[in-house]
């Protein structure tokens, strides 16, 4: 399979991290935290499992981890730079160099064909259309989609777009996917299959996992499991950590 050519991060190297990272969201005089002082790091190559009850935040940390949202206090560092210090056009790059993103909703844009959704981060990225185009097709090819590349998201199933979902997360061969229920929309055989991918692809290309996800099995598979609850991020108690 041809592969997107952006350098692969070597074995240990720390791809993502954050340290007292916190976020309150503020409405008139109330103040509302959700969690404080979060310290994270994620190596070259891990996959990482965020559990915890509803409402405590997970989402949030990881529309944070990947600069989507600004934390009330801390700093994030992808693959060696701190967000805060860069401005928000140099953050969307950033971005899309390194990061790769997987949503329960799938969030094709439905006037697009599966190539071109996935087309879409390379041609962003600077990539000419010709060579989006050549690593779109062969990541498609590579989860089981060679054959709609020209089908809209409307003509594909639920599994199929989750999978095409996971091609175009991975089109620029991020250092690091963040995966907010990635599975979660789906029934469990396919989802096992999805989830089957996105292992197969992480060893493959070395491309770090961080999941949000309530389903223990699926984070037990993975590296190490973290629980956000109580406004702390540590390790999940039974678990890898």
């Amino acid at each position: 399979m041809s592969e997107p050519t952006a350098p692969r991060a070597d074995v240990g190297e720390v791809v993502l991290r954050c340290t007292g990272l916190a976020k309150t969201y503020a409405e008139g005089r109330l103040r509302t935290p959700v969690f404080a002082a979060v310290d994270l790091e994620v190596r070259a190559g891990e996959m990482v499992a965020i559990v915890g009850p509803s409402g405590a935040g997970k989402s949030t940390l990881l529309h944070l981890l990947g600069g989507l949202d600004r934390a009330s206090a801390g700093e994030v560092w992808v693959a060696g730079e701190r967000m805060s210090a860069l401005s928000d056009a140099d953050r969307g790059r950033l971005r899309n160099r390194a990061l790769g993103f997987i949503y329960q909703f799938h969030h094709l844009l439905p006037e697009f064909t599966a190539l071109e959704n996935v087309m879409m981060p390379a041609m962003i990225g600077g990539a000419s259309r010709a060579e989006a185009a050549r690593r779109a097709e062969a990541l498609l090819e590579r989860v089981g989609l060679g054959h709609r590349l020209q089908h809209k998201p409307g003509e594909l199933s639920g599994g199929e777009r989750q999978r095409c979902a996971v091609a175009r997360a991975l089109v620029n061969r991020p250092a690091c996917v963040l995966g907010d229920e990635p599975t979660g929309n789906l029934d469990a055989r396919t989802a096992a299959a999805v989830f089957a991918l996105m292992r197969e692809l992480n060893r493959e290309a070395g491309t770090s996992l961080v999941l949000v996800t309530h389903d223990h099995g699926l984070a037990r598979q993975l590296d190490r499991t973290l629980e956000l609850a109580d406004g702390r991020l540590g390790p999940f108690p039974g678990g890898s950590a």
